[in-house]
Order: C-alpha cells, then sequence, then structure tokens
C-alpha cells in the first residue's frame, strides 16, 4: 500500500491558486518573476517537465499541487533569442494569421479563425441567401457548356439532353444537401469534417486534392470570364480582333486571348478580399442581371434561327445502345459538374442560421436553376446548327460569330451587354465554387500562415499558372477532364457521407476535431484513418481501368461500361467499403441513435481543457459524458441503449 505523499515546503506568496477538489486540476501561475519559486525544492525524480509559468495539480495528489521544475534554458538561452530576434523570426511571425491565444503548437496545425465552428454573429445565410446563391451559380457559360455538349458529343437530341439534366442536377441536388448539413447542423468546412472519417493529419490529402481541383477550376472559369471581356472589347472596337500575336505557337495561346484573359483575372482579385459571411450580396446582384442577359440571349438567337420549329425539329443522331449510353454519359457530366460542390458545401451552409435553411432552398433550387439554364444551353446550341449548319458548343463562339456578320451598332451593344452579364455571371462563380473552397482548403494545409483570404489568392495564381485554355482546346478534353477528377472526389463524398449518416448518425464531438492528441477519437493511427483510405482506394480503383479507355488505351468493354458511371461506382463502392470496415472494426465517438447536437455549438474555446467564454458549449452535458477518478469518461445515450468506454483521457 502506497504511503501518504510528502508535500514539499513551498513559499506560495505571491502565486494565484484555483480552488480545486479530487477530480479536477490546479493551474499555479507566477506572479512576478522575482520571487523565489521554492524554499525548498523536491528532487527532479518528483517533478515533470512543463512550460516555465505553468504547473498542475492531479487528481491522485487528492488536491496537493504538483510542482513541476522549471527547466534551466540559461546554456540554449543566448542561442534562442537570437533565433527570436533574428529578421527571418520577425517576418515569419507578421505572416502568422490571427488565432485563438493558448493553443500548442500542434493545434496551431489545426485550427484558426476561418476554421474554427462559426459563431452565431456570422451565421447570416438565411434561406433566400442559399436560392440567390444558386440562381446566380447556375447562369454560368460552364453548364451551357457541358448542356450544349451532349448534343454536340453524345449526339442526342434537346428534349432528350435536357432531361439528362433534369436527373442529374436532382441527383447531385441531394447529394448536395447530404453534405450541407453536417455544415449547416455544427457550422464547420470541409476540411474539418473531413478530419471526422480519415482522421486528423488523413484528412490533408483529401483537402488538398479538392483544393487542387479549385485551383484549376478557377483557371478555367477565369479563362471563360476572359472571352467575355475579349467580346467586350471586341464590340467596342473591332480592330481589336486583329491585335498582332507576339506568343509563340506552341504556348497554345496569342496575345490577344491572353490579354483579355489577364484583365478578367486581375479585375477578379478585389472581390477575394471580402469575407465569406458578406459576399452574398454579389451573388444578389447576380441573380437579377444574368438570368435576363440569358433570357436575352436565348430569345435572340430563336430569331436569328427563324423560330424554335427548326430547332426542335432537329432529330437525334444517336441510336440503340449508343442513344442509352449517351444519356447515360449526359447525366452523369451533370453530376461532375457538382463534384467539388458536393464535397465542399459545408463551406458555405456553416454560415447557416439553421439547418432547415440549408435544405429546402438547395434542394429544389439547384435541379430548377441548372434546368433552366441548361436549357437554354441546349437551345441556343440547337438554334447554331440551324443558323451556320454546325453545333457551336460554347455560347461565347455564338456571340463571336454574330459579331462577324457584318454586325450593326445593335448587335455591338447587345453582345457587350450579355458579355458583360457573363463576365460578372464568371465573376460570382469563381469566388463563390473556387476561391473560397480553395481558400478554406488550404487555410486547412497551413493554418497558422493562410486563411481563406490569402488561400484564394493563392488559387487566383494557380489558376494563372496552370494554362487553362489547354483544358478548353475542345470539348472531348474538357469533359474527359471533368469525368477524371469526379471519380477522386466521389471516393471523398462516399467515405463523408457515410462516416456521418450511417457510422456516426451526426455524433460529432466537436472540440476532438481540433484536437491533435493521440488519446483523440479521431487521432486513430498516427492521424490517419486506415479505413477511410482502404474505402477510398477501393472507390478510385473501380475506374482506373475505364478511366484508362477514356483516354485511348485499350481496354476491356465492361470497364468502359462501368467508368460511363464513374460517379456513382465510387460513391457505392467507398460509402460501403467504408461502413463494412466500420463495422467489424468499430471506431470512437460514435452513437447508436441518430444524435446530432450541433445546436449546443456556441462560441467554441479550442484549448485544451477551456469551456467557451459564454459557457454555452458543453458537450459532456449533451451527450451523457461522465468523468471517473480513473481519467477514462463514457459516453452514454440519453435511452440508455449505449455505454462504451471511449479510454480517452479526459
Amino acid at each position: 500500500m502506497v504511503g501518504p505523499i510528502p508535500t514539499p515546503k513551498v513559499d506560495w506568496s505571491g502565486w494565484n491558486i484555483s480552488p480545486i477538489t479530487e477530480t479536477q486540476s490546479v493551474t499555479v501561475t507566477k506572479t512576478t518573476e522575482s520571487e523565489p519559486l521554492l524554499s525548498s525544492s523536491p528532487t527532479l525524480d518528483d517533478c515533470e517537465p512543463s512550460r516555465p509559468d505553468i504547473y498542475s495539480a492531479s487528481p491522485a495528489w487528492l488536491g496537493r499541487p504538483q510542482i513541476r521544475s522549471r527547466p534551466d534554458l540559461s546554456e540554449d538561452q543566448p542561442i534562442m533569442e537570437k533565433v527570436k530576434s533574428s529578421k527571418f523570426a520577425h517576418f515569419v511571425d507578421k505572416l502568422a494569421v490571427d488565432s485563438e491565444p493558448g493553443l500548442t503548437d500542434a493545434q496551431l496545425m489545426l485550427a484558426n479563425f476561418d476554421l474554427k465552428p462559426v459563431e452565431p454573429e456570422r451565421r447570416q445565410w438565411g434561406p433566400w441567401n442559399f436560392v440567390g446563391f444558386w440562381i446566380a451559380d447556375s447562369f454560368n457559360i460552364n453548364t451551357w457548356m457541358i448542356a450544349g455538349t451532349m448534343i454536340t458529343d453524345n449526339g442526342l437530341s434537346w428534349w432528350q439532353a435536357w432531361i439528362c439534366v433534369w436527373v442529374g442536377y436532382f441527383i447531385s441536388g441531394s447529394f448536395i444537401c447530404l453534405t450541407g448539413r453536417i455544415g449547416a447542423t455544427y457550422h464547420i468546412g470541409f476540411p474539418v469534417v473531413g478530419r471526422a472519417s480519415f482522421g486528423i493529419w488523413g484528412s490533408l490529402w483529401p483537402v488538398f486534392n479538392r483544393a487542387a481541383m479549385a485551383c484549376i477550376w478557377y483557371g478555367v472559369q477565369a479563362w471563360i470570364g476572359g472571352t467575355c471581356v475579349y467580346l467586350m472589347i471586341r464590340s467596342i472596337w473591332s480592330s481589336f480582333e486583329d491585335v498582332p500575336n507576339g506568343l509563340p505557337q506552341s504556348s497554345g495561346t496569342n496575345t490577344r486571348d491572353f490579354a483579355s484573359f489577364f484583365l478578367f483575372w486581375f479585375f477578379s482579385l478585389p472581390a477575394i478580399w471580402f469575407p465569406v459571411h458578406k459576399i452574398r450580396h454579389l451573388f444578389t446582384v447576380k441573380a437579377y442581371v444574368v438570368p435576363v442577359a440569358g433570357i436575352a440571349f436565348f430569345i435572340w438567337a430563336i430569331v436569328k434561327a427563324k423560330g424554335l420549329g427548326p430547332i426542335i425539329k432537329q432529330p437525334n443522331k444517336a441510336q440503340g445502345s449508343a442513344l442509352a449510353w449517351g444519356m447515360i454519359k449526359g447525366i452523369m457530366s451533370s453530376i461532375a459538374n457538382f463534384a467539388t460542390l458536393i464535397v465542399n458545401d459545408p463551406d458555405f451552409t456553416r454560415f447557416a442560421r439553421k439547418p432547415k435553411d440549408a435544405l429546402w432552398s438547395q434542394f429544389f433550387t439547384i435541379p430548377i436553376g441548372f434546368a433552366v439554364t441548361s436549357f437554354i444551353g441546349i437551345i441556343v446550341s440547337s438554334a447554331s446548327n440551324v443558323i451556320y449548319g454546325e453545333p457551336i458548343w460554347n455560347p461565347l463562339d455564338l456571340l463571336s460569330n454574330f459579331l462577324s456578320d457584318n454586325a450593326n451598332s445593335g448587335t455591338r451593344v447587345g453582345v457587350f451587354f450579355i458579355s458583360f452579364a457573363f463576365a460578372l455571371a464568371q465573376l460570382g462563380t469563381n469566388i463563390a465554387a473556387n476561391s473560397v473552397s480553395a481558400g478554406t482548403d488550404m487555410t486547412a494545409l497551413l493554418p497558422r500562415y493562410l486563411n481563406i483570404r490569402r488561400g484564394g489568392y493563392v488559387c487566383a495564381a494557380v489558376g494563372l499558372a496552370m494554362c487553362p485554355w489547354n483544358l478548353l482546346s475542345s470539348s472531348n478534353s474538357f469533359t474527359t477532364y471533368l469525368s477524371a477528377y469526379s471519380v477522386f472526389l466521389s471516393s471523398i463524398a462516399g467515405v463523408i457521407i457515410s462516416d456521418y449518416y450511417f457510422v456516426r448518425k451526426g455524433y460529432y464531438q466537436i472540440r476532438d476535431l481540433y484536437s491533435a492528441q493521440k488519446t483523440g477519437p479521431y487521432y486513430y493511427t498516427f492521424g490517419f484513418h486506415w479505413r477511410a483510405y482502404a474505402s477510398y482506394i477501393a472507390g478510385i480503383l473501380i475506374n482506373v481501368v475505364g478511366f484508362a479507355g477514356a483516354i485511348g488505351r485499350q481496354v476491356p468493354v465492361g470497364a468502359q461500361y462501368i467508368y460511363n458511371l464513374n460517379f456513382f461506382c465510387g460513391f457505392i463502392v467507398s460509402s460501403g467499403v467504408y461502413y463494412l470496415l466500420c463495422r467489424f472494426f468499430p471506431v470512437p465517438a460514435t452513437s447508436t441513435t441518430w444524435m446530432e447536437v450541433g445546436d449546443i455549438v456556441e462560441d467554441v474555446s479550442l484549448v485544451y481543457g477551456a469551456e467557451s467564454p459564454d459557457g454555452r458549449f458543453d458537450e459532456e452535458s449533451a451527450t451523457g459524458r461522465e468523468q471517473f477518478k480513473s481519467g477514462d469518461y463514457r459516453v452514454q445515450e440519453e435511452d440508455g441503449l449505449r455505454d462504451r468506454k471511449l479510454g480517452q483521457q479526459f
């Protein structure tokens, strides 16, 4: 039997000591540096090294403070002082972004202001903000292009292509609502959501994937916006068409097009400066201006084609099984257009006032808004076949043809204002779907030095450097690229949705999502969750052979058919494998009944052992966590169905 522990003789004058109980810790803070620490110090065997001015008490001491010795830094002090006082260290310190005081070095790699749960003051998105957001996002040229390729590449008629659009975007809207609910409930973005399923450090790879996709999309959308600028300038000065080219042919572009692209890219930079909860006003303006221009273009194309009759009478070119697979490819192209947004919708829904605000507003607006925009694109592409004898899948190319047909002043004015509206559409889409998403993801990759604003500017720089014109050289390469990357993102979405809805049943421990402690429920194995990665790889492998066939390799026809369903195959395989692995190898911090506790998330403090400033965040009370003298805790549900020991130090 262990005898009583001797209490060292300590001079406590000048110290502030908080009251303690048997199961609480004590924090002792020295008020002045000049006063002595100990009148009779314990030996080093009785002490543990810690931070210089922090001392704690263990429950085993039954209230007696455990004195931890101050390490002797006298030998290293001159070196450390030189490092800290160097110009480089000062510069690096200036680059650091704002974060909560008291976080450890490991936590500084997991949290900053833009990554922490959104506090109530910034939850300003209501249902009509989401309606305006998706209406504004739907009216972009990329949506027109995807709908147009269903006719030009898949050989569909206008009504067959429109059916594909309705089905594809209805499915996309359903996936959006599934991932968006996570952000709207717990007010956290995609990088933090991914930590629950992929692990604290393992989530960085999916985040990097999404950030890379956003940067590439930023460049693509900026290049399309540059074409709008080109048409605006050309409608004023027709001589702009004949600007001498000073770039080599190997560059893939010319001086005129690159200058237009750079102008759009440059004037987009100020929009990245505004915080996410305030840019909703840009979407409101876009939701009024762009649809008017789209409808005007729609009517203009019908008039030039001499009515709808010649347009709707065009038959489909594909027949038999080619027609069936053409429609399937059209549906999958619509879903692939949403692959990035399906994964990172929590980046926007985290600003919702309540989960319901982000549900029906998204579920109905997405299929309706994108179906209307796609219908305009389908009819305009069909009209181009009547007017010029060949289908033009890019509406901007059609506007360019309007200017080339001995355009009068009315045509020039019309092209200018439609191009201006489309440029505004591209700006809003680029900010919402790409720079904000990339900025949020990069914040998670380097939270100590990057926030959403800085990440957005990094995204813009990458978009400039990646030569986006090469992706848009033909409709085939563009859709092939879309399908390829949707394979990776579908596997990520499958793991996240399976983890939240089927494994955890809506239960997250918010503070632990920002904890680098090895005992945390989301730390798994060295911060990586092997079940998630096994499922993610399985979802990719099912499509690998088919992708090789899509880029021209000879592969079995069965693999090609599987790849035609790439998003579904990746999603179903990854989510199914993840669920089965978690059934056979259970994970901690789960619930056997549906239990979302996001309503208790207010202004959360992420410091170890701290409580929220207002004291309202009480995860223990919400989940029935009980504290024991052993230092372990249990999660016990209210109905008493589960009492599982998690073995994490409290």
